[in-house]
């Protein structure tokens, strides 16, 4: 008799790739390429992209930090990269304004612009990832330009945003999965993108 475990693993692995395949036509590409032209702006103004995630999107933003100032030679930085500064704020001033306060000592201003990687976009109504809405509200409020690579409907980034691209529901149980996974694939492609890469990576230089 086979073990109901592998039986259930038998029938996720084709319907996961299935979504990945389906999710990958219904992206919004225009959406994609207004992200790379505003990040070709930042460059060509001299600002700086802030990249702001919490949990994995947090480790998303660290692997995009690389990838932009590596390949497109773009300023940028995550607040989840300084553990230490990052726990002070939360410490000594709070969860939900600790990004806001990180963006505020980085003296944000108008030619910047950030880059929100998270599964639900935050929500003022269901107080979900409050520290993202804070600290959007803040870019906003000195001109700054948002963009961002989200799951569900998007929340409170794609409401305000300037080119948000929402990684489509396809079932419940995999939001979270299938949102982190194409905040790569899309990051990828845009770091891809001829008007933005500057270095060749390496495999692909030999």
């Amino acid at each position: 008799m086979r073990n109901k475990s592998i039986v259930a693993v038998d029938e996720l692995i084709p319907r996961y790739f299935s979504e990945v395949a389906q999710i990958s036509q219904r992206l919004d590409l225009d959406k994609i390429q207004l992200m790379v032209e505003l990040l070709g702006e930042v460059r060509e103004n001299s600002g700086r992209l802030f990249i702001l995630g919490v949990g994995g999107s947090a480790a998303n933003a660290s692997h995009a930090v690389n990838d932009f100032r590596k390949i497109c030679g773009i300023e940028a930085y995550a607040p989840s990269d300084n553990v230490a500064e990052l726990t002070a704020r939360i410490n000594d001033e709070g969860w939900e304004s600790s990004y806001l306060e990180w963006l505020r000592g980085s003296h944000i201003r108008g030619n910047d612009l950030v880059l929100v990687l998270s599964v639900g976009g935050g929500s003022t109504e269901k107080k979900i990832s409050m520290n993202i809405v804070h600290a959007v509200d803040l870019a906003k409020s000195v001109g700054a330009k948002v963009i961002g690579i989200v799951g569900r409907d998007g929340g409170y980034t794609a409401t305000v945003g300037d080119a948000v691209v929402v990684v489509p529901t396809l079932s419940p149980d995999l939001v979270t999965p299938h949102t982190e996974a194409f905040q790569a694939v899309i990051w990828h492609a845009i770091v891809s993108h001829p008007s933005l890469k500057t270095s060749a990576t390496k495999w692909e230089s030999l």
